[in-house]
């Protein structure tokens, strides 16, 4: 089950749909937890990978789920301000290295070719994908 907020007023709006499923799904009870979000990821606790388990790693996707608090949600949010933060991520993006380093891969302006290869890696959804 998918559910979308259109805006963060949607969360108290509709907080009669909202606070069961991300009750359910995240196992926090509103009435008895706050939440506190903490973006500092030196505090991430991943289990060490072994050689091998590197290995079989083919690529990694990050899925951005939040917004930026200046910016509306998904449903909301004009074209002007998505190519705006279209240009904040590629900036963001850019500034890696090392092992987060990576091709940042734009869906306008993208050849044929770039795109095939990466619907074909399954990377990219495919061509009249609903969710594209």
């Amino acid at each position: 089950m998918g559910v979308y907020a259109g805006s963060q007023d949607s969360y108290t709006t509709f907080d009669k749909m909202f606070k069961p499923v991300i009750d359910h799904y995240h196992k926090f009870d509103y009435d008895k937890e706050v939440h506190t979000s903490d973006m500092d990821f030196t505090k991430l606790q991943c289990p060490p990978f072994s050689e091998e388990d590197a290995k079989m790693i083919k690529s990694t996707r990050i899925r951005v789920g939040r917004n930026l608090a200046d910016v509306p949600l998904g449903p909301g949010i004009s074209d002007e301000q998505r190519t705006s933060v279209e240009s904040r991520v590629k900036q963001a993006l850019s500034n890696m290295d090392g092992d987060l380093e990576g091709t940042y891969y734009p869906l306008t302006g993208m050849s044929p070719e770039v795109q095939k290869q990466l619907i074909d890696d399954h990377f990219l959804f495919k061509e009249g994908d609903r969710f594209l």
